[in-house]
């Protein structure tokens, strides 16, 4: 059974098409990539996936649960980290996390056991004492990633995570993320940073909201590089698009 499945997914804002019939499948255990310039389309779509948007064009399915029939079950399957971000900076780590548990409906050793091995597989138990201001930008992601594994979910959806990091702290969110899915977690990525992806990464190549192009990297990428396959589909490459 596919994780994630969109059939004819569309969005309009007025006389705006923001997605135009987007269908695609991913699989647990995988890395997608959903790699589209800014503008095209990818955070609708991930407002879609977490119903912070809804439409009446197409569905979503989460681990086999309708997303507009059953969202409090479809919704429980999935984690989000997203682009702004949304920590409590004055509490600690620990602090933070058990908060977000506690809104999940988690308490006592449950919650505890939850955090705890959320913390370990991003490499923060350490660090549960600090609060939150103190962190660098790479650790507060790390953060939020440990928040969104705490109730256990299927899908982690990342929304253009590694934007305002540097070069060492974006090469080690990415490392720990594809850790993740290679523990059998279906990675979600949106990116328009062609080097975050690797040669075995899914990717769903999304431009003035359709769909171009699902297959692996190595794929598209052909006998030239990603990027090239990627400009020759979208256009040539704005700033900040790098190989």
């Amino acid at each position: 059974m596919s994780t994630l499945r969109l059939e004819h997914i569309s969005y309009r804002y007025g006389a705006k098409t923001a997605l135009d019939n987007v269908s695609f499948v991913l699989e647990q255990g995988r890395f997608c990539a959903l790699l589209g310039l800014n503008g095209a389309g990818k955070s609708t779509l991930f407002s879609l996936l977490t119903r912070l948007l809804v439409t009446r064009e197409g569905t979503i399915h989460v681990a086999g649960h309708d997303l507009a029939r059953e969202p409090r079950a479809a919704l429980g399957k999935i984690g989000v980290v997203f682009q702004q971000q949304t920590l409590e900076l004055d509490l600690s780590v620990m602090q933070n996390l058990r908060y977000f548990a506690a809104l999940q409906g988690l308490s006592g050793r449950n919650a505890q056991r939850s955090i705890d091995a959320a913390l370990d597989r991003l490499g923060m138990r350490d660090r549960s004492g600090e609060k939150a201001r103190a962190l660098n930008g790479g650790h507060r992601r790390r953060m939020e990633i440990a928040r969104a594994l705490i109730h256990d979910p299927q899908v982690l959806l990342l929304d253009e995570a590694t934007v305002g990091l540097d070069t060492a702290a974006r090469q080690a969110i990415t490392a720990h993320v594809h850790d993740l899915a290679d523990n059998g977690l279906l990675v979600f990525w949106a990116t328009h940073l062609v080097d975050e992806i690797r040669a075995t990464d899914d990717v769903v190549v999304l431009h003035e909201g359709r769909v171009l192009a699902h297959d692996d990297a190595a794929t598209l990428a052909g006998d030239g590089s990603l990027l090239d396959a990627f400009i020759r589909m979208t256009g040539p490459a704005p700033e900040g698009v790098t190989a």
